[in-house]
């Protein structure tokens, strides 16, 4: 790790400390992650920094439990099993927080692009497309009438609908590495359509993150595809 990724990985153990001390006390913050009171009271003040190997706990493991609690908080199921996340697509603050988590957790390689469907996808994608400096690329269910060449991808579902994904051909260049991100993978449709775009760009696929997971059908329906890590922040069976 160089100097540059020791700051980056400090700061963002800060950050991670700081939101989970919005709604505790610094004795229930000690609780949750093992850390002296007093070292976070100074680390969320912004008096010290935390070490780099502390920083990684934080957002590798501390900050993996306690956003998927936060995030599962935030979520709710109706009697036919949809998923309600509004309260999680639309904060980008949390998202953010969420990225280096993710990217730590999962030990994804840096991509070139993140690779996500509108639009729910958007907001995470934004997130981690920021935390990685890459750029993000989202496909659509249409056609932009403007755009000349597009990557299309089509399945028909298992209710005979058909789905189709285009995405503009100048997106993703031949031979960069994609990150594939969505808010929610079930069946693993959707993100059979993004990795197909993304295998159609002659692209690398660096790995599949999902916020949420309902079963285990979509993570490893993902996985046969690609021998990239897949992985989500929480899961419901």
């Amino acid at each position: 790790m160089n100097r540059a990724e020791k700051a980056a990985l400090q700061l963002q153990a800060v950050a991670v400390l700081r939101t989970l001390k919005e709604t505790r006390t610094y004795d229930e913050l000690a609780e949750v992650t093992g850390l002296p009171a007093g070292d976070l009271n100074r680390y969320v003040n912004g008096h010290v920094l935390p070490g780099a190997e502390r920083a990684q706990e934080v957002v590798g493991g501390i900050g993996r439990e306690t956003l998927a609690a936060e995030l599962e908080a935030r979520i709710g199921f109706d009697d036919e099993g949809y998923v309600d996340n509004s309260g999680v697509v639309f904060d980008q603050p949390f998202l953010d927080l969420v990225a280096p988590v993710a990217a730590e957790s999962f030990d994804f390689e840096t991509p070139d692009v993140v690779l996500t469907a509108a639009t729910d996808g958007i907001t995470l994608g934004a997130a981690m497309a920021s935390h990685f400096d890459a750029r993000v690329a989202y496909a659509k269910k249409s056609k932009e009438t403007a755009v000349e060449e597009f990557i299309e991808s089509r399945q028909r579902l298992a209710s005979g609908i058909e789905l189709t994904y285009y995405l503009p051909a100048g997106a993703i260049d031949p031979g960069e590495s994609v990150l594939v991100v969505d808010d929610l993978i079930r069946s693993g449709e959707t993100q059979e359509l993004l990795l197909d775009i993304a295998l159609q760009a002659d692209a690398d696929v660096a790995g599949v993150f999902a916020l949420i997971a309902v079963g285990d059908e979509g993570t490893e329906r993902a996985a046969e595809i690609t021998g990239a890590p897949v992985g989500a922040l929480t899961q419901f069976e």
